[in-house]
């Protein structure tokens, strides 16, 4: 079918279109005062171009049909979403050209419009459409780098963090003032010369192996540093003659001889505080001595000590004026003291121990230990408390063998000969504990003494 301003007899591009109808068929209709419907066409396609625009009207034909379908396709860019993805397309295909405005076109701007529009529904599930900038995020979030195939790769450069020589340099210093410390230690230890004591008492006390090394152990633990929380108190317990005055007497004479006689106190109750004196001036005595040595030792930055001997002797008076020197609540001066007392208290708990457990090999060491200070812990609290905040240190009985030695070392020391013979008939005047084929000195070598002075 033919447009209108392609009938016969229509003005197209300014020339009139040659009319296809016979001559004769025109001047007939006029003559009847009939129009021909072909001319009425053609007026009618005149009229609706006279009420378009003057801008239109003066243009040709191809470029009016261009106008219209460029208002056409920017009436259905207004109409789409702008995320939808078949109204870019239909953009794209518009503005190449292949875009074809029928039914098709018109489906999807229904289409477009009605997802377009708002409505209610109860569907919760329904996700909102993604919008460009959350897109944007989620790339940002995972950003990938891409290198082109024929070229090489470059990683960025690491940057050394100039944290890591700060660590080094921490790590040196602390390992450094671990070292110092420990050398502190070193020469606090060497002050007071402890490896010289252990073998003395080694070299000079007799069947007492597992007492000497525990109380070298704790000397050696608390004079390592001259700050402490509590002074050091040691308690040797055990039967009578077994060489804890002794030990004391060693003690004594050896730290004399490395920090001076004002830093040591031997103290025996029997002489000191005898019953004809008072009680209370027995404690003044005892607190006035200890608060001017401590004070003396502070001072010259030594650790004092004291060694009380025959401790059972003192009246409950004194024990309570030394337990009051035990205590941690003091000032620092007080707190850097070294107590030994020294008793016969627990004497016979200590012999049962060691007699019923004769015969199976004696234990090994550190449980006989073990087994003797439970055995004493008791008995020493129920004489006083103060015993709860000493380390106790068992003696344990003398066998024969260590008599003889005994009897050895003083037939020397009084410049006679040690005959076996004599030494061991002498031995044999001492009364023994026999068990398990075992013989123990019931008063250990406190007869030695007597019995090489009768010589």
């Amino acid at each position: 079918m033919l447009a209108p301003w392609d009938w016969p007899g229509s003005f197209r591009g300014g020339k009139q279109v040659p009319c296809w109808c016979s001559s004769e068929e025109g001047p007939m209709l006029e003559k009847a005062g009939k129009r021909d419907p072909r001319q009425e066409l053609t007026m009618e396609g005149r009229k609706q171009a006279l009420k378009s625009p003057q801008k239109l009207s003066l243009l040709s034909s191809p470029v009016r049909a261009a106008i219209r379908l460029r208002r056409t396709a920017h009436a259905f860019k207004k109409n789409f979403l702008p995320g939808d993805s078949k109204a870019k397309l239909l953009q794209r295909q518009i503005s190449l050209g292949k875009a074809r405005l029928g039914s098709a076109s018109t489906s999807l701007l229904s289409q477009a419009s009605f997802e377009s529009s708002q409505y209610f529904t109860f569907d919760t599930s329904v996700q909102e459409p993604s919008t460009r900038s959350s897109k944007r995020r989620k790339r940002s979030k995972n950003p990938r780098v891409l290198y082109p195939g024929n070229s090489r790769k470059y990683l960025p450069a690491e940057h050394k963090s100039k944290a890591k020589r700060c660590l080094l340099l921490l790590v040196g210093i602390v390992c450094f003032q671990i070292l110092n410390a420990i050398e502190n230690l070193d020469d606090n230890l060497l002050k007071y010369d402890l490896d010289g004591l252990e073998k003395t008492m080694h070299r000079e006390v007799f069947g007492q192996a597992l007492a000497v090394e525990s109380i070298v152990a704790l000397l050696k633990d608390y004079l390592a540093t001259h700050i402490h929380n509590k002074p050091l108190v040691i308690s040797f317990n055990g039967p009578s003659g077994v060489g804890k005055s002794h030990v004391g007497w060693l003690l004594a004479k050896h730290f004399r001889s490395v920090m001076g006689h004002s830093s040591v106190l031997h103290y025996f109750a029997m002489h000191h505080c005898p019953d004809s004196a008072s009680t209370s001036a027995c404690q003044q005595d005892l607190s006035k001595t200890i608060s001017e040595m401590v004070t003396q030792a502070e001072i010259e930055e030594k650790i004092p000590v004291f060694i009380l001997d025959e401790v059972e002797f003192m009246s409950t008076a004194l024990l309570e004026t030394l337990g009051g020197f035990f205590q941690t609540n003091q000032t620092n001066e007080f707190l850097n003291a070294v107590y030994i007392l020294i008793s016969n208290l627990g004497g016979n708990e200590v012999a049962n121990v060691l007699l019923q457990n004769a015969s199976g090999d004696l234990l090994q060491p550190q449980k006989k230990v073990e087994l003797l200070q439970a055995a004493l812990r008791p008995v020493l609290d129920q004489v006083h408390p103060l015993w709860m905040l000493a380390e106790i240190v068992p003696f344990v009985l003398l066998e024969k063998s260590h008599i003889l030695s005994c009897f050895y070392e003083e037939m020397m020391s009084e410049g006679l000969y040690p005959d076996p013979s004599h030494v061991e008939s002498l031995a044999s005047q001492i009364n023994y504990y026999t068990q398990g084929g075992q013989q123990y000195a019931i008063t250990g070598c406190k007869q030695v003494i007597a019995k090489v002075n009768l010589l």
